[in-house]
């Protein structure tokens, strides 16, 4: 196997090359940007070291791989214009460069694009590859939606919660590596014990996401920091926050998650020393941890080789510990 920097290398050189110059321009130059944009690339990345854990050539899995990191975008430019956001990876969101609806066709476009590149493979392949997706497609798109309900919602549970993270990003993470296991053609077994690994890596790498919303390094983390607090998200720090506070500090942060002020610093402030003063942000990095460990204990049921087993933990310790 390659190391995970290598494996980085590889998607980024192979979409060095992507060229998607057609015409009309305003369809196709919106999902040029998104993905010159690079980003972490975490899902290509699995899958192309799924399909070597599994004894088959990164190369034959790199049109999935390239699949899921088109899909992966897709979401990304929908979840933009639904949030409003103003930044991606540190640049404009494709609505801001150019309009909403140019964001929601090109999206479009972008799903259609993916399920094209699963057409390089086998027809049993693209068939178990193209019922994956499917299911992984539908389950992402369940998960936006209660992501957008629990907005108006103060009864959302951390079951709940943890339900609608595991849809809205786990489901395609464990997707991406079940996939190269597919392509690997390896057994319906080992494929779906590297789901599960994938899907628990995605739940912590989730939590991880809305620690560093609030906590990250607004130079590194490439997002707007606070922007989950400025949407009035329920995210698990929220829910646990509520859970451990008394009840004048329930009753200041639920009021704080109850308004919208034009100036928006001095909300997010306060919302950070709640989360801080009830050992919120604690209990959440404990959470990552938990779900990382337990991703671990998937790894040990695989029937690969030692050095394979290592790769996949040095991936997700990595994750567990990042910043951005």
């Amino acid at each position: 196997m390659h190391s995970i920097a290598q494996y980085q290398e590889f998607i980024s050189e192979h979409f060095s090359k992507i060229s998607i110059e057609r015409e009309p321009k305003n369809l196709y130059e919106p999902i040029q940007y998104i993905l010159s944009l690079g980003g972490k690339r975490i899902r290509p990345v699995l899958t192309l070291m799924a399909a070597e854990v599994f004894n088959s050539d990164y190369k034959k899995a790199l049109a999935a791989a390239t699949a899921v990191e088109v899909f992966h975008n897709f979401s990304l430019i929908h979840d933009d214009i639904m949030d409003d956001a103003p930044l991606r990876r540190g640049h404009e969101t494709v609505h801001e460069k150019w309009d909403i609806n140019t964001g929601i066709l090109s999206g479009d476009a972008m799903l259609i694009l993916a399920y094209q590149y699963f057409e390089q493979y086998e027809p049993a392949i693209f068939r178990d590859l193209a019922k994956l997706f499917s299911k992984t497609a539908l389950e992402v798109c369940e998960g936006q939606q209660w992501d957008v309900d629990f907005e108006n919602r103060d009864d959302v549970t951390i079951p709940e919660y943890l339900k609608m993270i595991e849809y809205k990003t786990a489901v395609l993470v464990g997707a991406a590596m079940k996939i190269g296991a597919i392509v690997a053609e390896t057994s319906e077994e080992n494929a779906n014990l590297i789901y599960d690994f994938g899907l628990n890596l995605g739940i912590a790498f989730q939590l991880q996401d809305d620690y560093l919303d609030a906590f990250g390094d607004p130079l590194t983390f490439g997002k707007q920091v606070g922007g989950d607090i400025i949407e009035n998200k329920k995210t698990y720090l929220y829910l646990k926050a509520v859970e451990f506070a008394d009840s004048d500090v329930k009753t200041q942060l639920k009021h704080l998650f109850s308004i919208q002020p034009s100036n928006y610093t001095d909300k997010v402030e306060k919302v950070k020393e709640i989360f801080n003063q009830t050992k919120a942000s604690e209990a959440t990095q404990e959470a990552i941890k938990s779900y990382t460990f337990k991703a671990f204990e998937t790894l040990e049921k695989m029937q690969i080789e030692a050095d394979k087993k290592t790769v996949l933990r040095t991936f997700g310790e990595n994750l567990m510990g990042r910043k951005v």
